[in-house]
């Protein structure tokens, strides 16, 4: 791949099995992090995502024409978790993925500025996000990016923490170039 610009825009239909490819490609890199039965749950949730009615817009990342990573936007905790004790009701993004191939191209970088992008025009001030330590390199990126964490937010998945991080939209330096 050549290092041309990130495209990004908004998934279509056509997009769901090359999304499904790269959701299986960037976190089946956890297969073998995950005892084997979680590991199963955790990718049958995440195939299952590719048709769930409840993201409010998915979005693609493209290099050179080709779909390489894709991040799904949710209204609120009770939308993207069923949880909604959480109380978040601004858009949290969730199943952020670039193809190993893709990385250290921005393409993340660029899906979480154009999902800041869109929660700031739906008028909202916050963008939300939930993550575990096991993502270790994604923590460090939404750290780079601005996100604080939010632990009244914070979920337990079993025996796992799973922090909250939130983005201050008026504030963020994502944003500031837009």
């Amino acid at each position: 791949m050549s290092a041309k610009a990130v495209i990004i825009r908004s998934a279509e239909l056509s997009d769901q099995e090359a999304i499904r490819e790269v959701l299986l490609d960037a976190y089946g890199q956890y297969e073998h992090e995950l005892p084997e039965p979680r590991w199963i749950e955790y990718k049958e949730s995440i195939l299952a995502s590719v048709e769930g009615a409840a993201t409010k817009e998915r979005l693609v990342a493209l290099l050179d024409g080709v779909v390489v990573g894709s991040v799904f936007l949710f209204d609120s905790s009770e939308a993207a978790y069923g949880r909604p004790e959480l109380n978040i009701q601004s858009p949290i993004i969730r199943l952020l993925a670039v193809s190993k191939n893709a990385r250290g191209y921005g393409v993340a970088t660029e899906l979480i500025r154009a999902s800041a992008q869109l929660a700031r025009n739906w008028g909202a001030e916050t963008l939300h996000l939930h993550t575990s330590d096991m993502m270790d390199s994604a923590v460090r990126l939404y750290e780079r990016l601005g996100f604080e964490r939010a632990y009244d937010k914070d979920i337990m998945n079993g025996e796992t923490l799973v922090k909250s991080y939130w983005l201050q939209l008026k504030e963020a330096a994502l944003l500031q170039a837009q």
